[in-house]
């Protein structure tokens, strides 16, 4: 049985968010892959995870028996997302721009689940697990559009999820989002529309490509 980790991390509700639908798109092509498998499933704006604290950290580098009870209930906290993380077969992370960067639940997450000499280190005790990244936005920012320089999403994001987790990291990119309510942005809402519809398109073909893969 496969079991893929789907984490959202929108403000905003179903098809109000690019990052959701694209993200779901992707999980209802994987569950027709996967009747039988299993999906954890992290709604990040409606319950979020704690932001990582001293205790929370310093625990993980004391013996259990040192720890007080706050270290012991925060560290079990941790390593629950983390045990999510390393049970997956695959991951599917919605994670729109929001101020040139990425939601501060979606930091917490990624702040807890790295975990030095377990998750992130020599080993890393998830690495090569596939990740698939919805990153949406509501402008351009690829690469030679004004806006390149502030790109710090796909940037942070590889840097973060393959260079410190070892993580097998892919991007879909629904941008734009804005356009067809910004008045200032009319004449990019075709731009829109194609790239929406390549994004749901690539959710798709991912999800099916990646479930055969996993299956082989």
């Amino acid at each position: 049985m496969t079991t893929l980790l789907h984490i959202d991390s929108s403000v905003f509700p179903g098809e109000a968010s690019s990052s959701r639908s694209v993200a779901d798109a992707f999980r209802k092509a994987w569950e027709e892959q996967h009747p039988a498998g299993a999906v954890i499933y992290r709604d990040l704006a409606a319950d979020p995870v704690p932001h990582i604290t001293a205790g929370a950290w310093s625990a993980g580098f004391a013996a259990p028996s040192e720890r007080t009870p706050e270290q012991s209930a925060a560290f079990a906290a941790r390593v629950q997302l983390i045990e999510e993380l390393e049970q997956a077969d695959a991951v599917l992370i919605g994670a729109p721009m929001y101020n040139y960067s990425i939601p501060s639940t979606l930091k917490a997450w990624l702040d807890n689940v790295i975990m030095v000499g377990r998750t992130s280190g020599e080993n890393p005790s998830a690495q090569g697990t596939p990740v698939t990244v919805v990153a949406s936005r509501g402008g351009s920012y690829a690469p030679g559009t004004p806006k390149e320089p502030y790109e710090y999403v796909q940037n942070y994001l590889e840097a973060v999820l393959k260079g410190m987790l070892g993580l097998d990291v892919d991007f879909i990119v629904p941008e734009l989002t804005l356009a067809p309510r910004t008045p200032a942005m009319s004449e990019l809402v075709p731009l829109y529309e194609a790239s929406r519809k390549r994004a749901f398109e690539d959710a798709a073909a991912k999800a099916k490509e990646l479930a055969e893969r996993l299956a082989a």
